[in-house]
């Protein structure tokens, strides 16, 4: 029996050793960070193509309060609450102690200045396709707006989600460190809508069905499905019959600029914030990601559930 309880305490001792080192959170070498003065006007551009005010500002936030990036936005999904945490460049609160090269690691790897995992509801495995000049260029940008000094609460998770150490094995997983590669069969308009989508846009995130661990089902990329936060059910970006197949790419480009849908209809929900952002892009790479998504495999899925019909009580 000793010998029973003696194997049992070396297989746990060999298994928790096993978890400690692939977990830990300097799972991928450190990204190569070149040294460059930010380009401020491409950091605006690139803070309005990542949709970072839709999130990381107060919650009801208009006008140029959208630029004080307080966070507290509360997201709400099965594995808990998520708290949007505080970006702007207070040096307490916010980011504003931060080097460009943990401003890139965060971005790219998912790791904070002190050595932990970040959550994936920060959406890094989309901002790791992103060029480091782009993320030095949009540092320097968040940098240039007001210090806000508002803590947030930590995030309200269930167990065994709780365990932030576990994120490295789901970055074993789902993070490849890579960054963006044009694609050969693609041209240079689409490979530029790609970099936008699947980056700073992170399109991807949303579009996008995913497992029971909250991992991005990649073979049924922007195929839609149920939304990650709540309740809803988001479209299908595919030209499957079942997505986009019945928009032109300049019916596409158009919605981003100004919101309304070929039907006459305009953007509901998340969305509408998210066309306040491509509304700020060039008409160029408006048509760019139009171009992108008309280049994807159509993926068939479900449309949207209907909602149930009212007893009429």
């Amino acid at each position: 029996m000793r010998r029973y309880l003696i194997a049992i305490i070396g297989l746990a001792a060999v298994a928790g050793a096993a978890f400690w080192l692939l977990t830990e959170p300097s799972l991928l070498p450190p990204p190569d960070v070149p040294e460059k003065a930010p380009d401020l006007a491409n950091g605006e551009y690139m803070f309005f193509a990542g949709g970072c005010a839709s999130c990381h500002a107060a919650p009801g936030a208009k006008g140029e309060a959208k630029l004080r990036l307080t966070g507290g936005l509360e997201m709400k999904t099965h594995f808990g609450t998520f708290n949007v945490p505080n970006i702007s460049p207070d040096r307490e609160a916010g980011i504003g102690g931060w080097t460009n090269a943990d401003f890139v690691a965060a971005m790219t790897r998912g790791v904070s200045p002190d050595g932990r995992h970040y959550y994936p509801a920060f959406p890094y495995t989309s901002y790791q396709r992103m060029t480091a000049a782009d993320l030095i260029d949009l540092k320097g940008f968040i940098d240039s707006l007001p210090p806000v000094a508002t803590a947030v609460a930590d995030h309200d998770l269930r167990f065994p989600f709780s365990i932030r150490r576990g994120l490295g094995l789901w970055k074993l997983v789902y993070l490849d460190g890579m960054e963006f590669t044009p694609d050969p069969a693609l041209n240079a308009e689409q490979n530029r809508g790609a970099y936008l989508a699947t980056g700073p846009g992170h399109c991807i995130e949303c579009h996008s069905p995913r497992d029971p661990f909250g991992g991005l089902d990649r073979g049924r990329a922007f195929a839609g499905g149920p939304a990650a936060e709540g309740d809803g059910w988001v479209p299908n970006l595919t030209p499957d019959p079942t997505g986009l197949a019945d928009w032109s790419a300049r019916e596409i480009a158009s919605s981003l600029k100004d919101g309304f849908l070929p039907d006459f209809d305009s953007f509901g929900g998340a969305m509408v914030a998210v066309q306040e952002n491509t509304a700020r892009l060039t008409d160029a790479d408006r048509a760019a990601i139009a171009a992108f998504l008309k280049s994807l495999r159509p993926i068939a899925n479900a449309p949207a559930p209907k909602p149930a019909a009212s007893d009429g009580g």
